[in-house]
């Protein structure tokens, strides 16, 4: 039986309330991080410490564009190769994160939209295994 691989560890999880980002975020100034900082880095905050946080799982599509081509190493994707979009997605809960976007036609998507993070495969190892991570379905 293949397995689920993510491809980083500790940048996203499934929770009871379903998929989640796992960053951090300043307990001074609410400054969000993904991946997790030991620190603020907002030029506006007294450096209070940083706190685990999860993010998500709704946004709104803020700028896309769509991946032709394929990119290089060390980005997963199955052959043949199949072009999608990506896009920076600002999360209800402050967070601006890039995510490809889970949809079968890659120019169907427009920024506006309504999106809500999905965990799910990538690509494809050698023996079969899910390379997952983290993309963002309109909803």
């Amino acid at each position: 039986m293949a397995d689920r691989i993510p491809v980083v560890a500790d940048l996203f999880a499934e929770t009871a309330e379903g998929p989640r980002l796992t960053g951090s975020k300043c307990a001074g100034c609410g400054a969000g991080y993904l991946p997790k900082s030991e620190v603020c880095h907002n030029p506006e905050c007294d450096g209070a410490k940083t706190e685990d946080a999860e993010f998500g799982p709704n946004g709104t599509l803020w700028s896309l564009a769509i991946q032709d081509y394929p990119p290089p190493a060390p980005v997963k994707f199955d052959q043949p190769y199949k072009p999608y979009a990506m896009g920076f997605i600002d999360l209800d809960d402050g967070l601006r994160v890039l995510g490809r976007i889970d949809v079968e036609d890659p120019h169907s998507v427009e920024p506006g939209a309504r999106v809500e993070l999905v965990i799910d495969a990538l690509a494809h190892d050698e023996e079969g295994n899910e390379i997952t991570g983290w993309k963002f379905k309109p909803v």
